[in-house]
């Protein structure tokens, strides 16, 4: 293929990803109900899976702190478009995430032509693990970052005197990039691999920074977490397994290359 047909190739394949999220976003403003109140609003409810089980934990376990069960924000809205174009941006960003495994194939079907058949393999399976690593992170991020930062930020108060009404942005912001962002966190080992091949990082490299890693998530889960030990190693534990998935990543992609 020329030069210019494989930017005919590249654009059918943006065109084919564009047309993925925008359709899976119609679908996902036309179930406005759904999206909201079962989705989107549900880690506010208390009766969110999520906030039970460490309710039920906490009393388990003697740490009432964990029982987020009396706690539910008042979201709010200021602006007179401000609830249409929080549901044309929250109908996107579905969609988009929705779409990942669909564009990741996509992506695929782009580089096969330039795969020895080994190669080829071996990537269609790396299609499947992309998309199941970025799934479960957004369901990490969704199912356990985003209620407790909701409970966190919620109820935090500098004086009793100032009441917390959240703006509907800010609420929707927060369950988004929660979300979103940690469905990019777990595409960590996907990152470092192509790191590694490209000579960038090493497998050294990586565990001589296990302690500031460590270090890191321990604080990140202090901030987002209710104020017991128990959250935060339930929040550290998954993260910090990542980072220890991707040094043997890594050690798997320097063994690569050096054969």
């Amino acid at each position: 293929m020329s030069f210019w047909e494989h930017l005919e190739e590249l654009r059918g394949m943006m065109v084919r990803s564009v047309m993925a999220i925008l359709l899976l976003g119609i679908i996902a403003f036309i179930n406005r109900k759904i999206i909201f109140d079962s989705v989107i609003l549900a880690p506010n409810d208390p009766q969110f899976i999520t906030n039970r089980a460490f309710c039920w934990i906490g009393k388990l376990i003697g740490m009432d702190s964990m029982c987020v069960e009396s706690v539910k924000i008042t979201i709010i809205n200021y602006s007179m478009s401000g609830q249409f174009m929080v549901h044309m941006y929250t109908s996107f960003i579905t969609g988009a995430i929705l779409s990942v495994p669909y564009i990741v194939w996509e992506i695929w079907r782009f580089l096969r032509p330039a795969l020895r058949p080994e190669e080829s393999k071996y990537a269609k399976g790396a299609v499947v693990f992309i998309s199941m690593l970025f799934l479960t992170g957004a369901a990490f991020g969704y199912f356990l970052i985003t209620p407790l930062t909701i409970n966190f930020f919620g109820s935090y108060q500098v004086s009793e005197s100032v009441v917390n009404n959240i703006s509907l942005s800010s609420y929707i912001s927060t369950v988004v990039s929660g979300t979103f962002a940690s469905g990019l966190v777990f595409l960590l080992p996907v990152f470092v691999y192509f790191l590694v091949r490209l000579g960038i990082l090493t497998p050294a490299f990586l565990k001589k920074t296990r302690k500031y890693a460590l270090v890191i998530i321990l604080l990140l889960a202090a901030i987002i977490t209710p104020p017991d030990v128990f959250s935060q190693i339930l929040v550290s534990i998954p993260l910090y397994g990542l980072f220890e998935f991707s040094i043997w990543i890594a050690s798997r992609a320097s063994m690569a290359k050096t054969t």
